[in-house]
């Protein structure tokens, strides 16, 4: 199975500018209840990026607690990692088990078509083997 069968679209992502600030971010996944946020390249040739619940919780502890500081582009994972829409999924998940990360960005020619999860291939496995 193809990570474009499994994968949540770009159309259903929340995306922030690299230039917001953390706080907005913040409220944008509270608002949005998402754990995570598709940071948008700041061009043609600039890279996606992602900020998750763990990169405002390691600036939260580095800032002590003064998240104004910053903007997201100083603490999201930029170029976030990625995988292509004809990836086979068991690579994509093997590669995020050996890797310890929970989302992959989904680029075709530096375009972003959506996001692959954890949840998302968990989710596919338990249809296999409950169809069974």
């Amino acid at each position: 199975m193809l990570v474009e069968k499994v994968m949540t679209p770009a159309e259903k992502l929340i995306k922030v500018s690299p230039m917001s600030s953390v706080r907005d971010a913040l409220k944008l996944m509270r608002e949005n209840k998402v754990r995570s946020v598709i940071v948008e390249k700041n061009g043609e040739s600039g890279a996606y990026g992602l900020i998750t619940f763990k990169n405002i919780l390691q600036s939260i502890v580095a800032e002590d607690g003064d998240i104004d500081l910053l903007n997201v582009y100083d603490i999201a994972a930029m170029p976030a990692v990625s995988v292509s829409t004809k990836l086979n999924v068991q690579y994509a998940a093997k590669m995020m088990v050996n890797s310890s990360i929970k989302r992959l960005l989904v680029i075709d020619n530096n375009e972003l078509m959506g996001i692959l999860t954890m949840s998302d291939i968990i989710e596919v496995l338990m249809e296999s083997v409950c169809n069974d």
